[in-house]
């Protein structure tokens, strides 16, 4: 096998690896209703099993992009995969949603090797056109899996067990490891000193860790007083305002600590003097921005398309496919104009795409909503999704020295997933907190419920994620009617969150320039 056959022959096993990872983000989405019915765990745990993973996902980039320049690309994610295969197996067999949390944990540290590492190989080992090739089959991977993720998980959740959405990933582990041996050549940063700046890397896993266990817990423990504080906590305050102080400490020493021994020319987690690539610097802002609500749709509408139209999971993940139809065909239209117009053009048209689709979705949110209305807007959506996702990442790592780009995709990796991560908290709350409030208000309207029975009505529905009500139609048709309202509403107001973060990122793109390498102008 030719060098370059050989190239893209392990492109192809790196685009798999992170499928692996996309998809299994986004496969327990449809899969949550029946873990809620196994396992019986409440809508704060729901948001743990997705959160826990993209929480360590998000707080360990910065460190694996790190290592992997050190130590090893192909190390790395050959690590990752095994590790992540494994902790699929305990997933599959947990028998609590604590053991489930947990398991999840363990697929976020094996999910961040995989992807931080496999995009500084593609920036290491493409250049020119090949390289803007190569970051479109990666972006269209992204984009495709994240729906391809509810259609597989409907089907093995339907006709076998939710169990299976996790021991799925065992066997497409062994081939991942096999194709990454045979076609994958290692790299690593010429040079680079071994030793890791572990303060830096404790304060990165601190920084966002409590970020992200702040906006998440916010809803249960209160933004500021408490009404239902953890076991742990004796204060009237609520825990979430210290969390939140930690985070900032956490920031102020991170970037205080790492430009200290920058100066000293030792190692830092974050190289900051990419942060004065205005293409880097500005890119990375816009990443996060748009990350908010990039995959905000994936959250609540499997919920919304089960609970209350009745779908079946394997009929929500059809409909959501729609999303993987317009990346693919996306990436068609990036390939054909890939040259032709600039990058920041593409990701623009994408954003526009993303916020058009979003809104479409949006109007037709309704419990008598039917899956053709829904359709056209998810593919426009994926559509955007497919545009922009590869062509960001192109423009962000474009200008970064080869010899820091395991920092470099590390970096743009922790901007997307910090984004990501946060904008699944705050539109997990967004959607709950309003269902909540919704559904109360809407039954306190109603005389003829005695006192209490609307606040235990409203814990259910929520604590369930909505998997309450169709049970709520054998007992009052009314009231069910009125929790399908409350939580179509919820998942509305969610959408046009999700579509506001975007539309803030497409301002944020517009610092950016389309202008590119000399060297890699030179190779096109």
């Amino acid at each position: 096998m030719s060098e370059s056959r050989r190239r893209w022959v392990g492109l192809v096993f790196i685009s798999v690896a992170v499928a692996l990872i996309i998809v299994d983000s986004t496969i327990v989405n449809v899969a949550i209703p029946s873990i809620v019915a196994d396992l019986d765990i409440t809508s704060t745990e729901v948001q743990w099993v997705q959160e826990s993973y993209t929480l360590v996902f998000a707080s360990l980039l910065l460190v694996f992009g790190t290592l992997a320049d050190r130590y090893g690309r192909r190390l790395i994610v050959l690590i990752g995969v095994a590790l992540f295969a494994l902790s699929s197996i305990a997933a599959a067999l947990a028998t609590s949603g604590e053991l489930l949390i947990g398991s999840r944990l363990v697929q976020g540290v094996g999910g961040a090797m995989i992807l931080t590492a496999s995009l500084s190989i593609i920036n290491a080992t493409f250049r020119g056109r090949e390289r803007a090739i190569a970051f479109a089959i990666w972006g269209s991977t992204i984009g495709g899996m994240a729906a391809v993720g509810p259609l597989l998980g409907g089907w093995l959740t339907t006709y076998f067990s939710w169990r299976w959405a996790f021991g799925i990933n065992v066997p497409l582990g062994v081939i991942i490891i096999i194709g990454l041996l045979v076609a994958v050549s290692e790299s690593r940063e010429q040079g680079a000193p071994r030793r890791v700046d572990v303060v830096g890397a404790v304060l990165s896993v601190l920084l966002f860790g409590t970020l992200v266990f702040g906006l998440i817990e916010g809803r249960t423990y209160g933004w500021w007083l408490s009404d239902t504080p953890p076991d742990f906590w004796t204060l009237d305050i609520s825990p979430v305002p210290f969390v939140f102080a930690v985070t900032l400490i956490a920031l102020a020493a991170f970037i205080a600590w790492g430009v200290r021994r920058e100066r000293q020319g030792k190692s830092t987690m974050l190289a900051f003097g990419l942060l004065r690539i205005p293409s880097f610097r500005n890119g990375n802002i816009a990443a996060l921005i748009v990350s908010l609500g990039e995959f905000g749709l994936i959250l609540s509408l499997p919920l919304w398309l089960q609970n209350v139209l009745g779908y079946d999971a394997l009929q929500a993940g059809f409909i959501i496919l729609a999303l993987a139809i317009g990346s693919f065909v996306a990436s068609g239209f990036a390939g054909a104009f890939g040259n032709r117009v600039s990058p920041v053009t593409i990701v623009r048209a994408g954003i526009v795409a993303e916020v058009l689709g979003i809104v479409i979705v949006a109007v037709n949110i309704t419990p008598a909503a039917q899956w053709w209305q829904i359709v056209p807007g998810i593919f426009v959506y994926g559509f955007g999704v497919g545009l922009a996702t590869a062509q960001l990442t192109s423009v962000v790592l474009k200008d970064v020295p080869l010899d820091q780009s395991g920092q470099g995709s590390g970096t743009q990796s922790t901007a997307r997933q910090i984004g990501s991560a946060l904008g699944i908290a705050i539109l997990g709350t967004v959607l709950f907190t309003s269902l909540g409030a919704g559904l109360q208000a809407k039954l306190d309207e109603r005389s003829e419920l005695p006192p209490g029975v609307a606040t235990q009505i409203v814990d259910a529905v929520v604590d369930s994620a909505g998997g309450a009500i169709p049970g709520l139609d054998k007992q009052s048709p009314d009231v069910a009617a009125d929790a399908r309202q409350a939580f179509s509403d919820a998942t509305r107001l969610g959408a046009f969150t999700a579509a506001g973060f975007l539309a803030l990122g497409f301002l944020a793109t517009l610092r950016l320039t389309g202008t590119g390498r000399p060297e890699e102008h030179e190779s096109a």
